[in-house]
């Protein structure tokens, strides 16, 4: 048995929750990471996990046992780094993840200087407007738009995307141009729906403007899941859309998207990388979350709120980032 292959296959069997999942993971059958786990309990004599056909138990010994594991793993990564002098050149896989657009527009069209950077870095990009399973699916980070809810995650805010209203010229056409933001709820007018993953509904809109706040439901004919799907959706005219700047600018510029409201404020998206608080930061994750820190500086730097009296207390603005 080489235990350190053993302990990795334990700590992901924990992780994951699973042993076809830690499995998946790993590159390895299912029978290998059971006989890994069941010699690793077989020298400790010490029950490490409880089985049963649906789900996998750590025990008692087994939870403090892992928290060991995790951080001998971590010194054994932290000691092959150091001698292999990757801390100046990280190497290996990372698995991340982002939405859509925002990996379409920006972090893809970014990556040739990054892996000019760091050549030996392996990035495998799920991308989706899915909430993801980090730990189920082995995930080192992801970046996400929108106030987090996971509270067990470790998060680093790295960006503000600001956001406006904006509908195709066709649309406009057909519809009349809205002057007020509740001109949206007329039975004459559509927005394109967002459904979040996080609820699988569409969520309403805040807007202000000189003290004044409306929030807009508004009525559609689409809602959608992904970021570029909704996008579509508002240049084919099929309603008014809440996006990013980075997502609108193109589009308005070429004239295929009109801004609307432009007095009125949407309060800004917040931008995070996040990952789990038992997943060791190597250097190849550091260098990845400060690169997209820095990219985000670029297109979607912080921005500098100002105190939300209690008065002014409401939903928060929310579009694809999505």
């Amino acid at each position: 048995m080489d235990r350190f292959d053993a302990m990795q296959a334990f700590a992901r069997v924990v992780e994951a929750g699973s042993f076809t999942k830690a499995a998946q993971t790993l590159h390895m059958s299912k029978t290998s990471v059971t006989q890994l786990v069941q010699q690793l309990e077989a020298r400790l004599r010490v029950k490490l996990l409880n089985r049963t056909t649906r789900k996998v138990n750590v025990t008692a010994d087994g939870a403090a046992y892992y928290e060991r594991v995790v951080r001998l793993l971590a010194d054994m990564d932290d000691a092959e780094t150091s001698l292999s002098a990757a801390t100046s050149s990280p190497r290996g896989r990372l698995r991340v993840d982002g939405p859509s657009p925002l990996a379409r527009m920006i972090l893809v069209p970014a990556l040739p200087a990054f892996h000019e950077r760091h050549p030996d870095i392996q990035l495998d990009m799920g991308v989706s407007d899915r909430v993801v399973d980090l730990i189920g699916e082995n995930v080192d980070c992801v970046v996400r738009g929108g106030e987090l809810t996971d509270q067990s995650l470790i998060a680093r805010h790295v960006g503000d995307l600001q956001l406006g209203v904006h509908a195709a010229p066709d649309y406009l056409a057909r519809a009349g141009v809205p002057s007020h933001p509740k001109e949206l709820e007329d039975t004459h007018h559509r927005v394109v729906g967002f459904l979040w993953s996080r609820t699988g509904r569409s969520l309403p809109y805040a807007m202000h403007r000189d003290g004044e706040s409306v929030v807009v439901h508004g009525r559609h004919v689409l809602s959608v899941d992904d970021g570029n799907a909704y996008l579509a959706a508002g240049l084919a005219g099929l309603g008014v859309l809440w996006l990013p700047d980075y997502m609108s600018r193109a589009h308005v510029a070429s004239g295929e998207l009109v801004p609307l409201f432009e007095d009125w404020r949407l309060d800004p998206m917040p931008l995070y990388i996040a990952f789990p608080p038992n997943r060791h930061v190597s250097a190849k994750l550091r260098v990845f979350i400060d690169w997209v820190a820095g990219l985000m500086a670029q297109h979607a730097p912080v921005a500098t709120r100002p105190p939300v009296s209690a008065s002014a207390t409401r939903p928060s603005s929310r579009a694809p980032t999505r």
